[in-house]
């Protein structure tokens, strides 16, 4: 056997063994439980989900920092910009909304608990 024969073969042993296998699907009942599982594994559903809702409430907080905090302190600044605001004005005075900005941000500290208990319950499962 001569040596270009000799490295041809090697060449052939190396490409069989980087040629991926091809795979057959393993068809074990898992059941329900365990199929959804690695859907959320597979997807990462749990992940995009929990942004989702956190950005829904993170706006909520900025929205009402904006509209009950920010615009009324521009508005007794600029008398003239009040209407941007579009707050009623009694006697010349600005409303500030602070309780409405209290609760958006009570309500992002239990949904940020809550998210942060789901996350960890989910991580025991296994699903990240």
């Amino acid at each position: 056997m001569s040596e270009q024969q000799k490295i041809i073969e090697e060449l052939e042993k190396i490409r069989e063994l980087l040629t991926p296998k091809p795979t057959t699907p393993v068809s074990t009942s898992k059941g329900i439980w365990n199929e959804f599982k690695d859907f959320l594994k597979t997807y990462k559903i749990l992940g995009f989900t929990i942004a989702f809702i956190m950005g829904i409430y993170l706006g909520n907080l900025a929205q009402s920092l904006v509209k009950d905090l920010l615009l009324p302190l521009i508005g007794l600044a600029i008398p003239e910009l009040q209407d941007l605001a579009s707050y009623s004005v009694v006697e010349g005075q600005q409303t500030f909304g602070y309780g409405n900005f209290l609760v958006a941000l009570i309500t992002l500290l239990i949904v940020a608990l809550l998210i942060f208990l789901a996350v960890k319950v989910t991580k025991k499962w296994g699903i990240e």
